[in-house]
């Protein structure tokens, strides 16, 4: 899972911050220069408990009648987050607030469909 989060900082500029969670495994790493970024310790929090709720409810929303969930974007004050479903876990990925975010997020996803072709499938 390093190498995926390596690919992502070398590849896109505008990433803060990656973290995966797989199962029971968690890795995650913040680019080393960010700044007004959150503490490590609410960020584990963050991902062991915050973000799979989340994602578990607006799925379950979104599988009511709005075609599904993507991803979602969590705007924060010093930055956004984007969280997608994978395997046995999510990916959240901490992006700029100059960030274009109609754009951004899919570019991302479409370039790890591409260099890691089973990470997203679910």
């Amino acid at each position: 899972m390093e190498k995926i989060i390596t690919s992502l900082f070398d590849e896109f500029i505008e990433i803060r911050y990656v973290a995966l969670y797989r199962g029971d495994e968690l890795v995650y790493r913040q680019r080393q220069d960010t700044s007004d970024s959150s503490s490590g310790e609410t960020d584990k929090y963050e991902e062991l408990l915050v973000n799979p709720t989340l994602l578990k409810l607006t799925s379950q929303r979104g599988n009511i009648d709005c075609g599904g969930l993507n991803h979602l974007i969590i705007g924060y004050g010093n930055f956004y987050q984007v969280v997608k479903s994978m395997p046995d876990g999510h990916i959240s990925i901490c992006v700029e607030l100059t960030s274009d975010l109609n754009k951004l997020p899919h570019t991302i996803f479409d370039y790890l469909n591409k260099k890691f072709p089973s990470l997203l499938k679910v």
